[in-house]
């Protein structure tokens, strides 16, 4: 029986004893009388989840005086019983549960395993057994793009709270450029239906319920477009011109980033800062500053001559560092810069926290988090589900990316592990697309030892999308691998199919050896994969509109490689293809609005433009 267990994450000791419990009904919820409130809400999780799953109602007491024989679970805040924060020691033996945290987020984590377990009760029948488990990194999170070009309905982001808190993640930041609702600034956001302060404060207080900091995330430098493009702030951009970026011959319009010694830079940042975050009860934030790829190619060109780019930036930097600080907050920032100057690295504050993100299998985790170690600095690893520029996905990349990030993270002794998910080039994969990095690296960065084994789509079917036939998960890791076009040489974060889907020609690199033939074996293996889909027992309250996101994920796909046909001479009819298109695209819009809102749905849209434009 204890087989045919799975647990997300799995936990970091299992002891299975002799014998079973039986839940029956009429039971008791026995809470800690010292601290009742503090673990009311996890009594009030299980008992939710014993209701939909057992069809038992168990009632909650904080009084002892009650029989011991009516008690089917104790919960209690026990310090002397684990030993490490956010740490418990779950206990079942055929008189009852006990859970002993060492905290009350450790009896809230508690509570989540024994949900799943209760999941996968046969019968109502659990082996009896002794977990003790706590986390490797202290800071678990997750970042979601809500600016390029999504922005998730408030029930989207509950419903995705409730999920990552499930899977033991402890922090979560929402990536914003120009959504949130400024209203010193409104002509930023008025077509992106923004993020209102009335929904920070209710998502706020919706993630501490369930022991979540969410982190107020606004970047401050680099990546101000959405700013700058108005003419209110268009005198504070470092260039208007076509700026130079270091993705090979790729060079690009600006507006990009902020001029750094304009005074009225700082000035819009700080204004940024007093209208943001007092709707968030987290004492820090992630000014972001990466990517500035411009700097010095503009209004700075003169002093990054004179001082070099690097100490222009790092001077800006610091200037945010101490408004932040001054404010009584923590800087979190994108690392990316810093550590291309290695020399500037030991002079960072020993209160920031550099975020070291990279999101390929191989990216220098190791490297950069030596320099951060070395120089005293503290950090995260911050690695990516790989579903941007993928449409489903890359599934072997993703999970290559996230051990790497957990294994270097742990190695030089990272504070946090920031799992990233990003919205480039128009945000078209859909939510449930995300899961599996988002499991997986729950799992790693929970404890990397106890779930380097881990059955991912096993995992994946059970706790993301309630499948227990485990068809679910296995579709999603299959769809995520379709990218992997025979003789198409790898791309750097992302993949042909997305970039023929861009509008991409057949150029001879990436083509060079690759056949129609070889486009026609994926496009079936895609049919193949989605024909499993009638397989999946799903029982998750969205499980129609996750299956309409697969079956459109997997038509976009497939288009891509009828393109590719096309354009090395053994397609179809651009009359055809286009018709096919332009169903995918009515369809992608009707699932966009399920989840998200209007805004940014106009500007996504936009990126199938170029291959409309082929099909003429």
């Amino acid at each position: 029986m204890t087989e045919n267990f799975v647990l997300l994450p799995t936990p970091r000791h299992i002891t299975w004893l002799e014998g079973n419990f039986t839940f029956t009904d009429g039971r008791l919820v026995l809470l800690d009388s010292r601290q009742a409130q503090a673990v009311r809400f996890a009594a009030l999780r299980f008992c939710a989840a014993a209701r939909q799953h057992l069809g038992l109602d168990w009632e909650l007491t904080a009084s002892s005086a009650v029989p011991a024989g009516q008690v089917g679970l104790t919960l209690a805040i026990m310090p002397e019983a684990v030993a490490h924060p956010e740490g418990y020691r779950l206990r079942i033996i055929p008189e009852g549960i006990t859970i002993q945290g060492r905290d009350a987020a450790g009896v809230f984590y508690g509570v989540c395993t024994l949900i799943q377990l209760v999941q996968q009760a046969d019968g109502g029948v659990l082996p009896c057994l002794d977990i003790t488990d706590w986390p490797d990194f202290p800071a678990r999170g997750v970042m979601l793009d809500v600016s390029r070009d999504k922005v998730p309905t408030l029930e989207t982001l509950f419903a995705l709270v409730d999920r990552l808190a499930s899977w033991k993640i402890n922090q979560v930041q929402l990536y914003t450029e120009h959504t949130f609702a400024y209203r010193q600034h409104p002509e930023v956001w008025k077509e992106a239906s923004p993020l209102t302060g009335a929904e920070i404060l209710a998502l706020d207080a919706y993630c501490r319920e369930r022991f979540i900091e969410l982190v107020p995330n606004q970047n401050s430098f680099g990546h101000m477009r959405p700013w700058l493009i108005h003419e209110r702030y268009a005198h504070l951009a470092e260039t208007h011109g076509e700026i130079q970026t270091p993705w090979g011959n790729y060079k690009m319009q600006g507006p990009f980033s902020l001029a750094p010694e304009h005074p009225g830079s700082l000035e819009l940042i700080r204004s940024l800062y007093d209208e943001l975050l007092p709707h968030f009860t987290s004492r820090q934030i992630n000014v972001g500053c990466d990517e500035t790829i411009d700097l010095g190619q503009g209004a700075s060109k003169a002093i990054c001559e004179e001082r070099g780019v690097g100490q222009v930036y790092f001077d800006f930097l610091m200037k945010i560092y101490q408004d932040v600080t001054r404010r009584g907050y923590t800087m979190q920032f994108w690392g990316d810069i810093i550590t291309q100057h290695p020399d500037l690295v030991p002079q960072l504050p020993r209160d920031v926290i550099a975020l070291e993100w990279g999101y390929e299998f191989d990216h220098p985790f190791d490297e950069h988090g030596a320099q951060f170690a070395t120089a005293g600095v503290p950090f995260y690893v911050c690695p990516g589900t790989a579903t941007w520029n993928s449409i489903a996905g890359r599934t072997d990349n993703a999970l290559g990316n996230l051990l790497n990030a957990a294994e270097n993270g742990l190695k030089h002794g990272a504070m946090g592990y920031l799992n990233t998910d990003w919205g480039d080039n128009g945000h078209w994969q859909y939510l449930p697309m995300s899961y599996l990095g988002f499991g997986a690296g729950a799992a790693y960065s929970w404890c990397l030892d106890a779930n380097r084994a881990l059955d991912v789509p096993q995992a994946l079917s059970r706790f993301a999308f309630d499948d227990p036939s485990g068809v679910m998960g296995a579709i999603a890791y299959d769809l995520g691998n379709v990218y992997q076009v025979p003789h198409v040489p790898r791309i750097h974060n992302s993949s042909v199919l997305f970039h023929l889907l861009q509008g991409a020609t057949a150029d001879g690199k990436r083509f060079q050896d690759v056949t129609a033939a070889d486009f026609a074996a994926t496009e079936t293996q895609i049919a193949a994969i989605l024909a499993r889909l009638d397989e999946a027992r799903m029982a998750c309250p969205d499980a129609d509109l996750v299956k309409r996101e697969f079956v459109n994920a997997g038509r976009l796909l497939q288009h891509a490689c009828r393109r590719g046909r096309q354009l090395l001479g053994e397609g179809e009819d651009k009359a055809v293809l286009r018709a096919d298109l332009e169903a995918a695209i009515e369809e992608h819009t009707a699932l966009w609005l399920a989840r998200n809102r209007p805004g940014g749905l106009a500007d996504s849209l936009k990126h199938f433009d170029a291959l409309r434009q082929a099909y003429a």
